[in-house]
C-alpha cells in the first residue's frame, strides 16, 4: 500500500510560495512590534503539564493538549498556549529583568480540536506581552500595536473591530447586582464565553439551567441578558458606574478613540476563555461578513508569574494566530503579490556552469540571488521553468556571452531584453529595476 501524500490531519504542508506568504505575515508582525520596543524570545515546545493544570481553562487541558507521558515518566505536553511559558520564563529570573519588560514571540502552537475555518491542530501566533506596568496604558499600548499591525497590513477602521470588557466590572454586577455565588459566576462566565457559538433560546435554557428557582423568580436572567446586549458603558446598569474599573475602561475608550482608533468599542459579553484574566480583556474581530470572527485575543493576567513562587507581577498580553490572519487578508484582497525569492534563473546554452562560476559568485557577492537552470535543455524549456517558479529575470547565456564577458537580461513577465552588458552594467542594471 502507498503511503499517503498527506500531512496530518490539521497540520500544513508549506510549500514555498506559502512559506513566502509565512514569511511576509511573520516579518510585518515582526517589524512593527519591534517599533514598539518589543524584543523577541523563544521556549521549548514541550513543556511540563503541570503549568497548564494551574490557571488554563479545563477545556484546553482535558480536551485540547496533545499530552503524554515521556520515558522518564513525566507527562508534557506540546504547548497549546505561549503565555504560561513565557511567564515560567520571566518568573525564572523575577529580579534580574529589567522592568517594564516588552516581550513577543512567534510560537509553534498545537491545540487537539476538530479542525475547521479559522482553527487548525497546528498554528503559529503573535504572542506580545508587557510586563511590570499596572495601569490602563499597558492595556492602550497593545491595543495601539494592534491597530498599527493592521495599518501595516493595508487595513482600514471599518475592516475591523476591537472589542472590550473589564472581568472584574463583569464579577462586580454578577456578585453585587445578580446575586451569584462565585460557582454559578464561574459556570455563567463559560457560558458566556461561548453565547455567540449557540442561539438565543439555548443560551436562555442554558442560564437558566444554572440558576436556582430562587434567582429565575427574581428575574435574574433577563437581568443578566441585558447586561449582555449592552454595545455602550452607559447600557450598563447605573450600579455598574460605582466600581472604579467602570472609570477605567471609560478613560481607555476615550484615549483610543482620541487616538484615531473608533472602531474601539464595548462589549458585556466578551469574555475570554482562560481563567488567568483578571482585569481588562479584548478580542479583534473581522467584519467581514464571510469571515466574521474573533482573530486575536488577550486582556490583563496579573497573578500568572506569582504561581511560580516568586512575587506576582502586573502583565497584559495578546495573542494572534497566523490562521485568522491569512484569512482576514484574504477575504478583504489584502494578500500581495510576493514574487519568488530568487532573483535570476540562470540559463545557459551550451556552457557548462564551472565556466561562469566566476561571474556567478560576484553576482552573489552583490546579494543576487541566482538559480542555475540545466544545461543541455532548450532556451525554451529553461524559461518555461523559470516562468513556473515565478521568477521575474532570467540571465542569458551562450558561449559568445562567455566569450565576450557581455550578458543578455531577459525580463520574464514583459519579455524586454538589456542586451551584452558587462557584469558591472548588469548588476547596475538589475538593482535599478529591483527598486
Amino acid at each position: 500500500m502507498a503511503l499517503s501524500t498527506q500531512p496530518y490531519k490539521g497540520a500544513r504542508d508549506f510549500y514555498p510560495e506559502d512559506k513566502r506568504l509565512q514569511s511576509y505575515m511573520f516579518n510585518t508582525w515582526r517589524r512593527v512590534v519591534e517599533r514598539f520596543g518589543y524584543e523577541e524570545y523563544d521556549a521549548p515546545i514541550i513543556e511540563p503539564l503541570e503549568i497548564y493544570l494551574a490557571k488554563t481553562g479545563e477545556e484546553i487541558v482535558n480536551e485540547q493538549t496533545y499530552l503524554f507521558e515521556d520515558r522518564g515518566g513525566r507527562k508534557v505536553v506540546l504547548r497549546p498556549e505561549m503565555t504560561p511559558t513565557v511567564s515560567r520564563m520571566v518568573a525564572a529570573k523575577r529580579q534580574e529583568l529589567a522592568y517594564p519588560l516588552r516581550w513577543y514571540s512567534i510560537p509553534n502552537l498545537w491545540r487537539y480540536e476538530r479542525p475547521q475555518r479559522g482553527r487548525l491542530r497546528e498554528h503559529w501566533q503573535l504572542n506580545v506581552d508587557i510586563f511590570g506596568v499596572d495601569d490602563t496604558s499597558a492595556e492602550r499600548e497593545l491595543i495601539s500595536i494592534v491597530g498599527a499591525i493592521f495599518k501595516e497590513f493595508g487595513a482600514t477602521n471599518e475592516m475591523y473591530q476591537i472589542r472590550v470588557n473589564h472581568r472584574q466590572l463583569m464579577s462586580y454586577l454578577f456578585k453585587d447586582y445578580l446575586g451569584l455565588n462565585a460557582e454559578t459566576e464561574h459556570r455563567i462566565s463559560k457560558l458566556i464565553d461561548l453565547m455567540h457559538k449557540i442561539d438565543r433560546p439555548t443560551l436562555i435554557s442554558r442560564i437558566d439551567a444554572s440558576l436556582n428557582a430562587k434567582q429565575r423568580e427574581a428575574g435574574v436572567t433577563e437581568k443578566l441578558l441585558t447586561i449582555l446586549d449592552a454595545k455602550d458603558l452607559k447600557e450598563l446598569p447605573n450600579v455598574a458606574q460605582k466600581h472604579p474599573t467602570y472609570a477605567q475602561l471609560q478613560e481607555l475608550l476615550y484615549e483610543l478613540h482620541s487616538s484615531g482608533m473608533s472602531n474601539v468599542i464595548f462589549d458585556a459579553s466578551l469574555m475570554r476563555g482562560f481563567d488567568y484574566y483578571t482585569g481588562i480583556v479584548f478580542e479583534a474581530f473581522d467584519m467581514d461578513t464571510s469571515n466574521n470572527r474573533s482573530m486575536l485575543g488577550g486582556g490583563r493576567y496579573d497573578g500568572l508569574v506569582g504561581l511560580f513562587g516568586v512575587a506576582p507581577l502586573p502583565t497584559v498580553g495578546f495573542g494572534w494566530g497566523d490562521v485568522t490572519l491569512a484569512n482576514f487578508l484574504n477575504a478583504h484582497h489584502l494578500l500581495p503579490t510576493l514574487p519568488s525569492t530568487v532573483d535570476m534563473y540562470v540559463i545557459l546554452i551550451d556552457v557548462l556552469p564551472i565556466y561562469v562560476q566566476n561571474l556567478l559568485s560576484e553576482l552573489r557577492d552583490q546579494n543576487i540571488n541566482l538559480a542555475v537552470g540545466s544545461p543541455g535543455k532548450k532556451i525554451g524549456d529553461q524559461i518555461k521553468v523559470a516562468d513556473k517558479k515565478g521568477i521575474k529575470y532570467a540571465l542569458i547565456i551562450g558561449q559568445k556571452e562567455q566569450g565576450s564577458g557581455k550578458y543578455t537580461l531577459k525580463n520574464l513577465e514583459t519579455g524586454d531584453e538589456d542586451k551584452l552588458m558587462t557584469s558591472e552594467k548588469l548588476i547596475k542594471k538589475f538593482n535599478e529595476l529591483k527598486s
